[in-house]
């Protein structure tokens, strides 16, 4: 391959270098740049109107840190090689390649059961293919298998690239200090020990200020409540058009690929078959269907895409008991009346469910601390930790969204 050097100017990072030919190659696929029409936090920007960055903006950064994490473990010594650091620097940029639109908010609904780690699994495979096995390393280190665990956990772990950068980008983008971490000290401080990633003692308060930062982000921006009434709209008008189709009613999404998934929910149960359509769903299919829908003669269907077009959301509770019940089913029933609709049509704008994060987990991904002695504790065992067991648990709120 011949020589390649290209420098992409990042509001976050500033410059971040591309200099692997085969990762350009990787970088200028359709598949990858259908990135750039994904947005990173959906429908965030409803509520933080600078939040319009995309997934491709995330999955770079989170790139160039993985270089920057792999450049500091080699200067304490750890043995990475060429062929692992383009394998762990594939595996990152590509981590996020299995979203479909809108992300998190319509996971494993378009496509049913399948999670987006699952559908960047089968990517992974088929760009392997296209590329002459030379993702091989890569495909290891995204699945874990490979033998120099560190670099998976580089990947995919509660102290990786990728949340280091989200966190990071997220808070930019919004104006939420409270979300701002210490990436670079972090970086600074890793280390590997017996083939695991460990931090080294004196990033302890910088760890637990990136945990904090992250549990602060989740209540304030992924988790606002306005973005939780935005997207459990766009779920229900999923849902809507299923029971539509299903009922037998003519309903055309605005692109042919979304049409399909609309109404072949599982398709033949072999959803490998259909990746290449999946590859060409992107925010603007889902988009430009709702702005269609808006006027369609179905009461539920066309409020709720028009209520969401124009940001006329659901209002919505939040409260740290379930509600009750018979509130919701008297909610269901008035608006019943006023709408002239039935109770189940009423179930799209009255309804429940339940908002959770945690904290740290320590059954996931420990995050091991290396004091200078050789020995090893886990961040939730540290003296005086401010991250401690009691956080460990979810914290669980319970929302009510209803027709305002």
């Amino acid at each position: 391959m011949a020589y390649v050097r290209k420098i992409i100017n990042d509001p976050v990072y500033g410059f971040i270098t591309i200099d692997d030919p085969l990762i350009f190659e990787i970088i200028s696929h359709p598949y990858y740049q259908r990135l750039r029409r994904i947005h990173q936090m959906a429908f965030a920007s409803l509520v933080y109107p600078g939040a319009v960055h995309s997934r491709l903006h995330h999955s770079l950064g989170a790139y160039h840190l993985m270089g920057l994490a792999l450049t500091e473990l080699r200067n304490k010594g750890v043995d990475i090689t060429k062929e692992e650091e383009q394998g762990a620097k594939i595996a990152i940029l590509l981590h996020d390649i299995g979203h479909g639109p809108y992300s998190h908010a319509l996971e494993r609904k378009l496509i049913k059961g399948v999670h987006h780690e699952d559908i960047s699994s089968l990517i992974l495979q088929l760009l392997n293919e296209q590329f002459n096995g030379k993702l091989a390393i890569a495909i290891e280190i995204f699945s874990g298998t490979y033998t120099k665990q560190f670099l998976h956990q580089l990947v995919s772990g509660q102290l990786d690239v990728d949340r280091m950068d989200y966190l990071t980008r997220d808070s930019f983008f919004t104006g939420v200090i409270e979300g701002a971490i210490g990436y670079d000290r972090i970086l600074k401080m890793l280390t590997v020990h017996e083939g695991q990633l460990m931090i080294e003692e004196k990033a302890i308060y910088t760890v637990e200020k990136f945990l904090v930062s992250r549990r602060l982000m989740y209540w304030q921006v992924y988790l606002h409540k306005t973005v939780v009434a935005a997207e459990k709209m766009l779920v229900k008008i999923i849902d809507r058009a299923n029971e539509l189709i299903a009922s037998g009613i003519e309903l055309h999404a605005a692109s042919t690929n979304l049409n399909f998934f609309l109404k072949e929910h599982q398709p033949d149960g072999n959803f490998i078959k259909h990746l290449e359509r999946f590859t060409q769903l992107d925010d603007t299919d889902i988009m430009c269907t709702l702005k269609n829908w808006c006027g369609h003669f179905d009461p539920v269907l066309g409020r709720l895409c028009k209520g969401l077009v124009d940001r006329k959301l659901l209002k919505i509770k939040l409260q740290s008991e379930p509600f009750d019940n018979l509130l919701v089913e008297a909610l269901r029933s008035d608006l019943a009346d006023k709408l002239k609709i039935t109770l189940e049509e009423a179930s799209y704008f009255i309804f429940t469910g339940e908002a959770s994060n945690t904290t740290y987990n320590p059954n996931d991904e420990h995050i091991k601390i290396l004091y200078k002695d050789g020995t090893i504790s886990d961040i939730s065992k540290v003296d005086n930790a401010l991250i401690h067991q009691q956080v460990s648990s979810p914290v669980k709120k319970y929302y009510l969204c209803y027709f305002r």
